[in-house]
């Protein structure tokens, strides 16, 4: 790596050599202490090796009464791009305000990265921390962690832990949430598990109260399944009925699928505008406002510019692409609207019997109403039914 650097600094050049005694050259090089290395064999007579600027000139120098053809095929290096560079005036400029720009750059918080948070969402902890005063363009450097920590704690009552560390232009946030223990019910917490909806039951978890039903039994919306009051020698005792009360269950929904609908043809006009962001401030490098026509699309592409060796720049490219269509009336296939309709209730039904429930057996069918096809679902299931009804106990009938 030193070695590298110091050729680059020192200049160097990739030439090729052509001689019929390619041996009298090397030698040459090697008694007059000429620098060369990535020896290129070509074929019997021609080699490509690299040397420095100034073992380019020496090389030739020492071969000059010999018959040795030596073509330049490239310079690099610092010499070199000063030469191309030393009457370009704005690229000399930009040299010398970029590290002034970075260096004051570097002071100021232009990312955010979280870590440490499973439950409580990332913009919440990013806007506790904007209204105690840490935001995009804040100086990172000399931030008081206690007192920052003392602000945003109280905001965040999820959160028992919370530390800023800041390295470059980027804020590392670390994160510890609190574990809260399971709830504790009272002894008057009382209550009933009922069932949500009709249906036949399949299983019964009782964990405590007293079970109404059994498998096998009908029951509607509303009735007892694991009752929160027992008899008792010295009269009603009083429980938190708690359990899972599975069964069949079956479901007829319709929904009206329309047959007229609007269709766009492809893009007519596209047009692209870009912008830039710098922190909270955005610079439109377009004319014209920010209102879109009617029947258009806009695509908007977020590209963050970032150095070769990762840091992250406030800078960040917006392009927005509209594309303009054309929208006519149309008219949709009875078999697109029936899929159309079957998506629509089938996503209505899985959300509906939760994660736990199982679909048993569908039936679809559609019929024509109109401009409208009535896409019916009949449906049978197995889920969790049973839910909390708190009990009101009252002096007069003890419930």
């Amino acid at each position: 790596m030193y070695r590298k650097a110091v050729n680059y600094l020192r200049g160097q050049a990739v030439v090729e050599i052509t001689s019929s005694a390619p041996e009298r050259v090397v030698n040459l090089c090697a008694a007059h202490g000429i620098p060369f290395w990535d020896v290129d064999w070509r074929t019997e007579r021609c080699f490509r090796v690299t040397t420095t600027l100034p073992g380019l000139r020496r090389l030739r120098e020492v071969t000059a009464d010999t018959d040795a053809d030596i073509r330049l095929l490239r310079k690099t290096g610092a010499p070199e791009l000063w030469r191309r560079c030393r009457r370009r005036y704005v690229l000399l400029a930009a040299a010398l305000v970029l590290p002034l720009l970075l260096a004051l750059g570097s002071a100021f918080i232009w990312d955010f990265a979280v870590s440490g948070n499973d439950t409580v969402p990332t913009e919440e902890i990013l806007q506790a921390l904007e209204r105690c005063g840490v935001r995009v363009g804040t100086r990172g450097v000399g931030l008081d962690q206690d007192d920052l920590r003392n602000r945003v704690l109280p905001l965040l009552p999820d959160v028992v832990y919370l530390a800023v560390n800041v390295r470059g232009c980027t804020a590392h946030v670390q994160v510890v949430e609190r574990t809260r223990p399971p709830h504790l019910y009272r002894d008057s917490d009382v209550q009933n598990v009922v069932a949500a909806r009709d249906g036949l039951i399949t299983k019964i978890e009782a964990l405590d109260g007293v079970t109404c039903v059994q498998v096998g039994d009908t029951v509607q919306a509303g009735q007892v399944l694991l009752g929160g009051v027992a008899d008792s020698p010295r009269g009603c005792r009083y429980m938190r009925a708690h359990g899972r009360i599975r069964a069949r269950t079956w479901y007829c929904w319709t929904v009206p699928v329309p047959l007229d609908v609007c269709e766009k043809t492809g893009e007519e006009g596209a047009v692209t505008r870009v912008a830039v962001d710098i922190g909270r401030q955005r610079i439109k490098l377009y004319a014209g406002g920010s209102v879109l026509p009617v029947d258009c699309d806009k695509i908007t592409e977020y590209r963050g510019l970032r150095l070769p060796f990762g840091l992250r720049l406030p800078v960040t490219l917006a392009v927005e692409k509209t594309v303009t269509h054309t929208v006519y009336d149309g008219r949709r296939a009875e078999d697109d609207a029936r899929a159309e309709g079957q998506r629509q209730l089938l996503a209505q039904l899985r959300q509906t019997i939760g994660e736990d429930g199982a679909i048993l057996q569908t039936d679809v069918s559609a019929r024509r109403q109109g401009a409208y096809l009535m896409v019916t679902l009949r449906a049978e299931c197995e889920e969790q039914i049973g839910v909390d009804a708190p009990l009101t106990i009252t002096s007069d009938t003890g419930r």
